[in-house]
Parts: structure tokens; sequence; C-alpha cells
């Protein structure tokens, strides 16, 4: 056994020697960003050795560090295996989840009707001639025969019932008891809401009586050291032990969450009854421990579609263990209940009614799902932009954290940035990426084919960059954004094919998530990733996939209409069609 202390967090762990050093970082906790899950293609996965052996610069190192940084001790942990006690300094990240929770603002009004119910019972105590059973005499009150328990409850049933002199408060979800507390608690009922996003996962703790957001959290989702895309993951997950991993990850996150949300609004885990989780196809497969294996490749079939429920018990969520956890419908493999959330809160099926309404719904990431609601039919397909968006596979790329570039402005030989956190830019996240291109193609400094008047761009000069490197953009760079933007705009064109409609015809498109909410809608118009549109028909509709999870929860009415748009929906799949591969190459272009 070797001892890895890291700096500066002081955090010191103990593991076998031959241990990956980027397997190390994530049993100590400490983030270090590794957006190709420890492939060695990303180089981001910097640390610096302080004391301790290490082996000769791998292929890998030679190609990502530079001479000095490999002069200083500067390795990829990926490409370790620890042999002795090392100390290792870490570059300091502070993640900003808050930036997606603040999203958290367009949930319709309406009214409220939890499936979780409370009821007080004041029942006369049994005698020598009232000889009923305890849950017998709890069933007759309730005036209800057909009501389920679990073992844990009626295990407390009898002393709650005489500790309360036999006045509770029944919890009940349809037909099953969750719980029985002592006297009146009929004015507490909570529940939670999850988005479980591939880079973030955003939590709401609710009053289900009332509908009102109680509080909210975020954390960056901590399966992101086995890569930052999905397929990364779907390969750890083939791994041995690999699909337990990835489960305890995301299960650890999101009872992390729940702390920080009891926290904030001073209740126990045994006031939360329910919970609903969204999260694209791959997400929801993990967060249940289910093998995705099958989504990676045509046909890309899902385990399940439907709604699953469970109770909080079998997942381990720390809430009320009778609690019951639901997961929204599935649409397709790639197409997943983030994207049925996104369809119920921004009431899509509306546009149904209205012949002359077509709607673009776009929900940016590694996996952009767009949504096409008009003339009769609600369509909807996932294209793989890769990572670009997210930063990743970018030269200085990261994600939308403290010190990442956020926006740009070129004029002349000046050159505005806006960084995350108003501190010395790190590198530049997937708003920034959009809008220097952007601002390259205006200036004329890059031409409509992506090509660069000189090998690479510096944005900022490394006098000023907290990396003390230039902060640059590359060819590669607007290749990879290219990709990116030419399947989302494919994807579109293929979904107006199918519809019968023009890009002209569409009236309206909606931006949902964190990207969506932060790019300037000029650049993307500018570099064609959206439909030619005044930016007035352009909206911004928040975390729509958490905020749908939300009206799921505090509504039966709205949890009846997620599962009937699920299967409402038209899923159209892009990949071997002649056609998409048509657009996609037409679409690479960058225009003005």
């Amino acid at each position: 056994m070797v001892k890895i202390k890291f700096k500066p967090s002081q955090v010191e762990v103990t593991v076998p020697a031959g241990t990956n050093l980027l397997q190390v970082t994530a049993t100590a906790g400490v983030p270090v960003e590794s957006t190709c899950g420890g492939k060695g293609s990303c180089g981001k996965c910097k640390v610096k050795v302080i004391t301790g052996q290490y082996h000769a610069p791998s292929a890998a190192e030679l190609k990502h560090l530079t001479t000095k940084e490999l002069q200083a001790g500067v390795i990829l942990a990926c490409n370790h295996k620890v042999q002795g006690n090392m100390v290792i300094l870490t570059q300091e990240q502070k993640d900003l989840p808050q930036r997606k929770t603040s999203l958290q603002t367009t949930v319709p009004e309406l009214e409220t009707d939890p499936s979780v119910d409370k009821i007080l019972l004041n029942m006369n105590p049994p005698t020598i001639k009232d000889q009923l059973p305890d849950f017998e005499r709890l069933l007759n009150s309730l005036s209800r025969q057909e009501i389920k328990v679990s073992r844990r409850v009626l295990a407390t049933l009898p002393a709650t019932l005489r500790n309360a002199n036999f006045s509770v408060t029944t919890v009940l979800a349809d037909k099953q008891l969750l719980a029985v507390e002592p006297g009146d608690t009929t004015r507490s009922l909570f529940g939670l809401a999850f988005d479980i996003g591939t880079t973030t996962i955003v939590g709401s703790l609710l009053n289900l009586l009332t509908g009102e957001i109680v509080a909210t959290a975020a954390v960056t989702n901590p399966q992101n050291i086995y890569g930052a895309d999905i397929i990364s993951r779907i390969t750890h997950a083939g791994k041995t032990g690999g699909l337990q991993q990835l489960q305890n990850k995301v299960v650890e996150a999101i009872n992390d969450i729940i702390k920080l949300l009891l926290k904030k609004s001073a209740l126990s885990p045994d006031q939360l009854y329910e919970a609903v989780l969204v999260g694209n196809t791959t997400m929801s497969h993990l967060f249940l421990g289910v093998d995705p294996t099958w989504l990676a490749s045509a046909p890309f079939i899902p385990a399940y579609s439907q709604p699953i429920e469970l109770a909080a018990a079998e997942l381990d969520l720390e809430m009320n263990p009778a609690g019951r956890v639901l997961l929204l419908p599935n649409i397709a493999g790639h197409v997943g209940s983030d994207t049925v959330a996104m369809i119920l809160v921004t009431r899509l099926e509306q546009r149904l009614e209205q012949p002359k309404k077509i709607s673009l719904a776009v929900d940016f990431g590694t996996n952009g799902e767009l949504v096409l609601a008009g003339r009769g039919k609600i369509l909807a397909c996932s294209t793989a932009a890769g990572p670009a968006f997210e930063g990743a596979q970018i030269t200085c790329g990261m994600r939308a954290t403290e010190g990442a570039i956020e926006a740009v402005r070129i004029n002349r030989e000046d050159i505005q940035v806006k960084v995350i956190g108003e501190v010395p830019p790190r590198g530049i996240c997937g708003s920034g990426l959009v809008d220097v291109s952007a601002e390259l193609l205006k200036a004329g400094m890059m031409n409509y084919t992506g090509r660069l008047a000189a090998p690479e761009f510096v944005l900022v000069p490394k006098e000023h960059s907290a990396t003390g490197e230039d902060i640059v953009i590359t060819q590669k760079d607007l290749r990879e954004l290219q990709l990116a933007k030419g399947a989302i705009y494919a994807g579109t064109k293929i979904l107006l094919k199918e519809l019968g409609a023009r890009e002209e015809d569409i009236s309206e498109i909606l931006l949902a998530g964190a990207f969506g909410n932060y790019i300037r809608q000029e650049s993307a118009l500018t570099i064609g990733l959206l439909p030619n549109l005044p930016t007035h028909q352009i909206i911004s509709v928040g975390n729509a996939a958490g905020n749908g999870a939300i009206l799921a929860l505090i509504s039966k009415k709205e949890r009846a209409r997620a599962f009937s748009l699920a299967k409402k929906v038209e899923h159209i799949e892009l990949s071997g069609r002649a056609d998409f591969q048509d657009e996609f190459v037409n679409a690479l272009l960058f225009k003005l």
C-alpha cells in the first residue's frame, strides 16, 4: 500500500501500489478534469508531482504537455500507476452548479394535486370487546381495504399507534401505505425533483401542498471522471465493476444534494415522501444500475422506456425509506425522460391545435435532443453533437466553471472576454467557443469553411491567463465546433423534412438547458447553429427538464400528461440515413 497526498486540498489516501493515479483522484474526491475518461486523448488530467517517483513521459504526455510542463514535473494522471508514496499538486477547480439552479424559473402555476396524500385518523383504541388487529383497524378508519403495506411500516405500527394514543397521520400513495406518523402531520408534505444531467445534477425540494420550491441545489455529475460523454460512460460500464461504480457515483451525488436541501429547509429525511427524476436514457439506466451497453451501437435498444417506480430504500436514497422514486418514461435509446419533461413544461403539444405554428425545441449537449411540434405531430431526434458544447475536446476548453471564458467580442485589434467568476481566465467553455467563432467570422479572420487565417488565434496571452500559457483557438477546435453545430442543424432539417415543412415555417425556437440559456443568440445565428429566425422568436426556457420533473411531482394530471406524451412523440432515427449525411455535410459550413 502507498500513500498519496493531494495539495492544496490536503486530502490523503492509501491505495494499493499499481493503482491508476486518475482512479486515485476519484477515490480521494479530488476534482481532476478528464473529458476522455482516462484514454489519454484529451490531455486535461494534468497534475504536478511534488515528491515521488514517476516514469518517463508517455506518448500522450509528449503530445499534450509542453517542455516547460514536463520539466516542472507535470504528468497526466491517467497515464501513471502509483508505485510509491507521492505528494501531488492539483489545479483547484471551483464548479458553479448554481448557474443551472438559477434557471429554475419557468414552472407554470397550477393547482397542486400530488400523488402522495396525508389523512389524519383519530381511532378508538382496542378493548376486550373490540380486538380488531391494528392494521385492520387502520384500514377501517380509512374506509379502504386494498392498501399495501411494507414490512418496515407494519413492524413499527403497534408502537406508533399506542405512543400516539391512536391519533396518527397516514401517508398514502395510491394504494400504498408509505408511513404512519404520530399526531397531526398533515401540514408537512414534501417531495423531490431531479434532473440527472450528463454534466450537472440539479435537485429541487418542494412543498407538495402548495407547489412552492423550498430549496434548490446542484452538483457536478461525478461520473465525469469516467468521461465527459455518455459513450465513454457506457464503455466504462462494460468493464468489471464499472456499472456499479457509475451507479454509486450518481446515487452519492443525489444524496449529497438531498443533504444540502435538508440543511436549507431544516427538514428530516423521513419528511421526503416522493422523488421524480428525469435524465437522458443512458443516465436513467446508470442511476438504476441497468446495463446500458446496447445503447452505444445500432439499433440503440434501451432496457426499458416505460416509467419505473421503486421504493427509496432499493436505491439507498436518503429520504423516507418507503418513499416512492419515479423515473419518467424515455422515448428512445437516445431521447430520454428529460426530453419528455421539456415537452411537458413547454406545452409543445398545444402547437398541434395551431395549424400555422411550428415550434422547434433544442436541448444542447453531447447528445443534442431536438423536438419539432406542429401540423398534428410531435417529432423528436437525437444528434451526436459531441462534447464541444461542454468545452471538451477543445485545446483550451473547459466546462462552464470559474475561470471559463463565456463570451467574446472582437473589435479590430481589441479583444474583450467575459470570464465566469470575474477571475483570470483558465480556458473557454461552449458559449465562449460559439461567440469567438462568430466574431472571427465577422472580423474576416476565419472564412465560411472554418479555415483560420493563421495556425491559431490567441484569445488571451499567457501573461494575462491563470495558467501562464496562451489561451488559444486552433483549427482543430473550430472543426470540433463545426461537427457539433452541423449535427444540430442537420437534425433540424431532417425533422422539417419529415413534417413536410421548411425552415421559414418555424415560428419559434425554444432553447433548453444551461448552454441554451447562456449562448448569445446572435452568435448562434451567425455560425448557422440555429435556423435563421429573428432573435425575438428565439426563447430560452431555462432548465426545462428539471421544471418538467417538478410538474410531474406536484400534479397527478401533469404526470399523466408526461406518460401520454412519451407515447405520442414520433422518434426519428438519424443513423444510417443518407439524407442526414447530406444535410450534415452542408451544415458544416459557417455562414453569415
